[in-house]
């Protein structure tokens, strides 16, 4: 059945191509609304048959026809721009978005107009004062809806026009301006775990468990990778919609994986693992699946999900960095609570889950360092110790941290030199 799809599609876009290209043949056009017709069943079938082969819960949406849908969004829209407005609810960890309508394309974000939402439907004020102001901050090409049309995550301010509990990014900009002749760089590797609706992780049995972890980690083929054609269509999304993402592996647990955004200079880390994050959700979306950032989705014998973050200034990449990057290492060490408080939503609850000592992790309630360790709070790639300049990673933060939150605190501790279990009001 698939192949017999794979060759109406086919037929189906030759017909549309002729149409649309005017050759002067002969175009039956009802022969093109039963060939639209056929092949949207055939999907739906074909869903139908995925659904019952891997015993899975997808969403409801997922099996709408999108043949259908690609036949309006293939209509002219004129000069008007679909912008969607992206923002950080009052969880710290869920996404929410908005579009409207511009008369002409957006160069900048200055180009961009503030916007407004009812807070009290996500978590970030009350119903009697619910007014907050979005408040356009990075601006991206849409791989949804395509050019002309933007992605643009914003800031959010309270009904007082002072940033919401959640708006990290603020207060992360603050500080890496004040550090900005340092060049700080970051590179984040986001873990996440591919599920049902149900909740139950995509390609497992509904009954039991998949084969031990082992032949999963950057696996190929069908009994060990677990949904590439997400992970593909994500990794293509994100480049279209220039987010710098650098790369994607299968990781240790069945249906877990890995993408790597960066390497990025200050705020930019944030921005861009944040829209990365949100292409996922779409991606997942349409797809009927859920991508879940819990840092322990599956108790046992399991890996948990993390969000390592690498990091290095000007002075650390260069002749003899190794020196500053032990120097860091020391300042790290005196400041854990602070981190692990920062590292997750939670203040820490949720990576309690998920760092134990076990499983590549280090243990939540000590600080450790070492080179080439990944059982280490902070590691030092080998090459970083033969070469003696480069970077560190802290392996600490939570698959589900606020980016901003991140590295934020690796600024303060690092190179602003704070110390104590609280961050300093600049």
């Amino acid at each position: 059945m698939d192949l017999f799809i794979r060759v109406m599609e086919k037929e189906l876009l030759m017909a549309h191509f002729k149409k649309t290209q005017g050759q002067g043949c002969q175009i039956d056009h009802q022969q093109i609304t039963k060939l639209e017709r056929c092949l949207s069943l055939l999907e739906l079938l074909l869903l139908h048959r995925c659904s019952i082969g891997i015993n899975m819960a997808t969403s409801s949406s997922s099996q709408l026809s999108k043949v259908v849908k690609r036949q309006y969004m293939e209509l002219p829209q004129g000069d008007k721009v679909q912008v969607m407005y992206i923002w950080i609810d009052g969880t710290g960890e869920g996404l929410r978005c908005k579009t409207r309508t511009l008369d002409s394309e957006p160069k900048s974000i200055e180009d961009l107009p503030e916007w407004n939402f009812d807070g009290s439907s996500t978590y970030q004020s009350e119903g009697s004062n619910s007014d907050m102001y979005l408040i356009p901050s990075a601006m991206f090409r849409d791989p949804f809806r395509k050019d002309p049309n933007k992605l643009v995550l914003c800031e959010v301010l309270k009904y007082n026009r002072k940033p919401a509990e959640t708006n990290h990014r603020l207060t992360c900009k603050k500080v890496m301006q004040m550090v900005e002749e340092q060049s700080p760089w970051f590179g984040m590797e986001q873990e996440y775990t591919i599920l049902g609706t149900d909740g139950h992780p995509f390609g497992w049995p509904s009954n039991g468990f998949p084969g031990p972890q082992g032949p999963y980690y950057c696996g190929v083929g069908a009994d060990k990778a677990y949904g590439r054609d997400i992970v593909e269509a994500h990794y293509r999304a994100c480049l279209y919609a220039g987010v710098n993402i650098c790369g994607t592996n299968a990781e240790v647990m069945p249906a877990q994986w890995e993408f790597q955004v960066g390497p990025c200079e200050g705020i930019t880390m944030g921005d861009h693992l944040w829209v990365a994050r949100f292409i996922l959700h779409r991606v997942c979306e349409d797809f009927g699946v859920v991508a879940s950032f819990d840092p322990k989705p599956i108790p046992g014998n399991w890996n948990g999900a993390g969000c390592h973050t690498n990091f290095s200034t000007k002075e650390m990449r260069e002749d003899g960095g190794l020196k500053c990057i032990e120097e860091c290492i020391e300042k790290l060490a005196k400041r854990h609570n602070y981190h692990i408080r920062a590292y997750d939503p939670k203040g820490g609850l949720d990576n309690a889950r998920r760092l134990t000592g076990h499983h590549e992790t280090s243990n939540i309630h000590e600080f450790s360092a070492g080179v080439a360790n990944r059982g280490a709070s902070i590691r030092i790639p080998r090459s970083v110790g033969q070469e003696k300049k480069g970077y560190f990673e802290d392996r600490r933060p939570s698959a589900n941290c606020d980016p901003y939150a991140v590295t934020e605190a690796l600024i303060r501790t690092c190179l602003l030199s704070e110390d104590g279990d609280e961050p300093v009001d600049y």
